[in-house]
């Protein structure tokens, strides 16, 4: 019989009642410590003082309101991420998948109001993930979100990752648009180095078409910078975000130049919930902390601890690791062993990792985990290491 919640999802069996800063607390009363974070969403962790205040003052006074009318909350969340970043203007999602619908929309209609309408397509890479919805899915198109769903939609061009020359054939004159998140986050912890994302931005300026930057694993301070991209020097044309931008509130964004925005006017897209006063409290209150660059600086600081320690876990344990990789906070580990293996070792150990693509293991602990965290952290994985290793020499 089939359950009451649609069971597309492999839960672990575990309860969590109660979260506080890094550490999630199981109803029989374990604690354990959270280095998911919900998938890079929790940046602050769990109940942030700040974040709590927010949400309850603006529950007190308003939960939603359509855009129809102003919002003073989404005004200045717009203009917090406008004066931080390359953007002009931003509209306001409640997903990373919405926000992959309008970054390609507005890539189009772009190339539509300038009288080019045949580009409409948008060239992306393989390991890629960015959400579930059918365009997404077309342009990452993976067998097990693909398999059975039907025909995929038209106008993706998907090209091996990397491999900048065979991008440059592919693009023809009816491209519109290149897709990339500046670390594929799904895909395994896979981040370009600062110069392909140079080259990917001069391809995409010879070429004239849009750049598209899905930075929503990677962005909100996840890599020690505001945005991925920083790092590289360069800007995108249209960019994603969510997961951490709303640190645990359901709250997504798409930023983009003027330019790039140009071709959408009122009435070309909307959103029921998408900016609503709950979300953009929240997510100013998350900015307000994450884009100070003190908060930026503590991120990079513990991330190197935290990247020292797994260096030597993997020396310890070479029949279960192979390589540290990630950038920030966001780290993976290269497992010789199945990464479901160390998850669930993990479990037993009081540990929560995120398994992804490639044989990795995700570590996305909250950006506020302290350095005590760090080192309770890498004791407990050498606890599920151990487990593992000694599993697999018994088989």
């Amino acid at each position: 019989m089939i359950p009451p919640v649609l069971p597309t999802y492999s839960r672990a069996p575990l309860h969590f009642v109660k979260g506080e800063g890094s550490w999630l607390i199981e109803e029989d009363g374990r604690r354990f410590l959270d280095m998911g974070a919900g998938i890079a969403v929790n940046a602050l962790g769990h109940a942030h003082p700040a974040l709590v205040e927010a949400l309850t003052d603006q529950a007190g006074k308003v939960w939603h309101l359509s855009n129809l009318y102003e919002i003073p909350q989404q005004e200045e969340l717009a203009r917090r991420l406008v004066d931080a970043t390359f953007a002009d203007t931003v509209f306001f999602t409640n997903s990373g998948t919405e926000s992959m619908e309008l970054a390609v929309k507005m890539a189009r209609k772009y190339w539509y109001e300038k009288g080019k309408p045949e580009k409409v397509e948008i060239i992306s890479f393989q390991g890629a993930f960015h959400g579930r919805s059918s365009a997404a899915i077309a342009a990452a198109p993976t067998e097990k979100m693909v398999k059975g769903m039907g025909p995929l939609l038209p106008g993706f061009k998907v090209l091996p990752h990397g491999d900048w020359g065979l991008l440059k054939e592919a693009m023809t004159e009816a491209t519109a648009a290149v897709i990339i998140e500046p670390i594929q986050g799904e895909g395994g912890i896979r981040p370009l180095a600062s110069e392909d994302l140079k080259t990917l931005r001069a391809i995409c300026d010879e070429a004239g078409v849009l750049l598209i930057l899905d930075e929503v694993q990677c962005g909100v301070g996840r890599t020690g910078k505001l945005f991925a991209h920083e790092w590289a020097g360069i800007t995108p044309d249209i960019m994603m975000a969510a997961k951490g931008i709303g640190g645990g509130f359901p709250l997504g964004a798409v930023l983009a130049t003027e330019e790039a925005a140009s071709g959408m006017g009122p009435g070309t897209h909307g959103s029921t919930y998408g900016g609503n006063p709950l979300g953009c409290a929240v997510g100013c209150a998350v900015l307000k902390i994450i884009a100070d660059d003190d908060f930026l600086e503590s991120v990079n600081r513990k991330a190197g601890t935290l990247r020292q320690k797994l260096e030597g876990l993997v020396a310890e344990f070479p029949d279960v690791f192979d390589s540290v990789r990630g950038q920030g906070l966001m780290i993976g580990l290269k497992c010789k062993v199945a990464p479901a293996d160390l998850v669930k070792a993990g479990y037993d150990a009081e540990i929560i990792t995120v398994p992804a693509a490639d044989n990795v293991v995700r570590l996305l602990p909250p950006l506020t985990i302290t350095e005590d965290e760090i080192a309770e952290a890498v004791t407990r994985l050498e606890a599920a290491a151990k487990a593992v290793s000694s599993s697999q020499q018994a088989g």
